[in-house]
């Protein structure tokens, strides 16, 4: 967590980050997301706006290890590291051969060495916990498959730039219960965020971290909804929320899910039981079965604002 470190004064409040690890937002508490995202605001301000610059990482590198491949992951990584005067190191699964030709334990202990903090895109959320445990620097979850939690932190600082505030807000996600949803379910409630879910039977979010998300609503005073209807996540919320519908690794699955997610697209029909201020998320790249072209280059499509913020909020990881 490296440019919060040097950014923390300019924060409300006493929230100290130094050399955490960044793998989920169970992790963190409401106080400190809502740090994450100020600074990440504040930085945006001061750099795309002010044309200052902040030589906040100079000196410091950064190790990329990429098991998946991502555009806007890669380009944030490195354009938002340099920004801040960082030296980024893109490494991958060829590159690495994490787990393979060398052990977890040692790749990390390399990298301790050799790097400042790392950013790892990983198939496996184990692999991460084990480069955690040896590694002597901060690791930082790019993508596993239990958590995306970069992504939701660009969401939620979207929102906020847009609606000016979170607390209150309704978030609707219809589609796969995936790793993007449960970073969601993780954080909405600390942020006083609504949150409504809608998947096909059998493509439900962890058992777990349904069991979590249902914890920190009630701790927090907000509302969490789990149902298998589009139209009864929809209805009422401020924003609706997709993601694809096949992740890397599922194209086997591809025809089926296909088949099992009709009814799932978001289309402005499914908008019309949503608040008239409805906004629209998805994190990229999508398909036109998960959202029609009206919704998705629409005015309420916040999607290209949403991806810039990659960078902003990578930026305080």
């Amino acid at each position: 967590m490296q440019a919060t470190t040097h950014t923390r004064s300019l924060a409300l409040g006493p929230v100290n980050l130094k050399g955490r690890s960044f793998l989920t937002l169970k992790d963190f508490n409401s106080d400190e997301i809502k740090h994450l995202l100020w600074v990440a605001g504040d930085l945006k301000h001061r750099i795309k706006h002010e044309k200052q610059y902040l030589p906040l990482l100079q000196g410091k590198s950064i190790a990329m290890i990429f098991e998946k491949r991502s555009t806007r992951t890669r380009m944030s990584t490195e354009t938002g590291f340099s920004l801040l005067g960082g030296h980024p190191c893109f490494l991958t699964s060829q590159d690495i051969h994490l787990g393979v030709n060398e052990s977890s334990t040692d790749t990390a202990r390399v990298l301790s060495g050799l790097s400042d903090i790392v950013l790892a895109r990983v198939y496996s959320h184990t692999t991460l916990e084990e480069l955690v445990k040896d590694a002597s620097i901060p690791i930082i979850n790019g993508l596993s498959d239990l958590y995306h939690p970069i992504q939701i932190l660009a969401d939620f600082l979207t929102l906020q730039e847009h609606y000016g505030s979170l607390s209150g807000l309704t978030v609707s996600w219809i589609g796969d219960g995936n790793n993007v949803l449960h970073s969601f379910m993780m954080t909405a409630a600390k942020l006083g965020v609504h949150l409504r879910v809608a998947t096909p039977k059998g493509y439900d979010p962890d058992s777990s971290i349904i069991q979590e998300a249902q914890r920190l609503s009630k701790q927090h005073g907000t509302q969490f909804l789990l149902t298998s209807d589009p139209v009864e996540a929809a209805r009422g919320s401020n924003v609706l929320v997709t993601d694809t519908w096949v992740s890397m690794g599922q194209e086997e699955e591809k025809k089926q899910r296909i088949k099992d997610f009709l009814g799932y697209q978001i289309t402005m029909q499914t908008g019309s039981v949503a608040k008239p201020d409805w906004t629209f998320l998805h994190c990229l790249p999508r398909k036109q079965e998960e959202v029609d072209d009206q919704v998705f280059y629409s005015p309420r499509s916040l999607v290209f604002p949403e991806a810039e913020n990659r960078k902003w909020t990578i930026m305080v990881n």
